[in-house]
């Protein structure tokens, strides 16, 4: 963790009801209304889950880790580069708990396959939802 002098941004949110309630950042940005999802039990009322803005938070950031290391290594990314992310929820421990594994397809359209590679290689190491899940839960990166 960074020490208070180097922090460069902080977030805040409250959640109310867990998967049944709300989530409102500080500023009143987001403004959400949390569901759960009909496949672990919900009634799958109009609403997001943790797990969807898992898959949001960790993608976009992997594009700003993208970003990043492409101008470190004077690549020119592809103005349509996508990241489509897949948050997986299940059991884990015989049961007695409950995980996340992460799928993310990285499109980096028209790049040389191996000149990519080494770009979403290398933002893996950057992203800071890479390196806070590294060694807790299973991400895999394909390139598309």
């Amino acid at each position: 963790m960074a020490s208070p002098e180097t922090i460069l941004y902080t977030a805040h949110a409250t959640s109310t009801g867990g998967r049944a309630g709300t989530s409102k950042s500080s500023d009143g940005v987001l403004d959400l209304t949390l569901t759960t999802p009909k496949e672990i039990g919900g009634d799958g009322a109009r609403g997001t889950n943790p797990e969807q803005l898992f898959a949001a938070g960790y993608s976009a950031c992997y594009i700003g880790a993208l970003k990043a290391v492409s101008g470190k290594m004077k690549v020119q990314l592809p103005a349509d580069l996508a990241v489509d992310a897949e948050v997986d929820l299940g059991p884990i421990r015989e049961g007695a708990a409950y995980g996340i594994g992460v799928r993310m397809k990285i499109s980096l359209p028209g790049m040389d396959r191996a000149q990519a590679q080494q770009l979403v290689d290398a933002a893996h190491q950057v992203c800071p939802y890479s390196n806070a899940t590294r060694g807790n839960i299973d991400v895999q990166l394909t390139l598309v």
